[in-house]
């Protein structure tokens, strides 16, 4: 019974270190890549702006801080907006709740593009590349978010740098959110060693075009 109790131990104990090598090495691979506003001076096929929870028919805190910066880079290298999110079914709908918040900002609705089928970080940064034609991105999330995005980005051929949204003024929704971005970093780093296609996929989308073309 000892013997077996102490190889359960054990196999706990290197889970808890495996878990902390993988993040440790995705915080430090990923983090020279978020960058300041100021240092965004280069040329980027899209801004990729990633979605989150949605609340009474409009976009949550988080989600709210994440389009407010998308809106700045914009402003700032005129980048199309990439906006990905979920709109798995008709009731719920991240990515259009989204545009509407963008275009109160005054941009013109034929810079911004609506991935509909971004249901996790790794679909909507394979759908930027293999539906869109990104190859060059900024993409904007939080910051304990972003390592992973970028992480991502690199495993899937994407040159990517991160600008930071500006967290939720609530410290219990951040730690959660960290606690559980712990765990998505480990699913991911195997993901992206297999290399899965999206669910969904489709026929490409140029955003050289009209983003009005995305709506729906």
């Amino acid at each position: 019974m000892k013997k077996l109790l102490y190889f359960i131990l054990d196999v706990l104990l290197l889970i808890i270190m495996l878990t902390a090598a993988i993040n440790l090495y995705m915080v430090k691979t990923e983090e020279s890549k978020i960058i300041s506003l100021d240092e965004l001076n280069d040329k980027y096929d899209a801004i990729l702006v990633l979605g989150c929870k949605i609340e009474n028919g409009g976009p949550s805190v988080m989600l709210s801080k994440r389009l407010d910066k998308g809106i700045e880079v914009y402003n700032k290298i005129g980048s199309k907006l990439l906006l990905s999110g979920d709109h798995g079914e008709e009731e719920y709908d991240e990515v259009n709740i989204m545009r509407d918040y963008v275009l109160n900002s005054g941009i013109d609705s034929k810079d911004i593009f609506l991935d509909h089928a971004g249901f996790s970080t790794y679909d909507s940064i394979y759908r930027a590349k293999n539906v869109f034609g990104a190859k060059k991105i900024v993409i904007v999330t939080q910051r304990f978010h972003l390592y992973r995005a970028l992480y991502i980005a690199e495993k899937l051929g994407i040159e990517a740098v991160g600008i930071r949204a500006e967290d939720v003024p609530y410290k219990g929704v951040m730690i959660r959110n960290e606690i559980r971005e712990v765990f998505a970093r480990d699913k991911n780093f195997i993901k992206v060693i297999i290399k899965p296609k999206s669910k969904y996929v489709g026929d490409p989308i140029s955003l050289d075009g009209n983003g009005n073309i995305t709506e729906g």
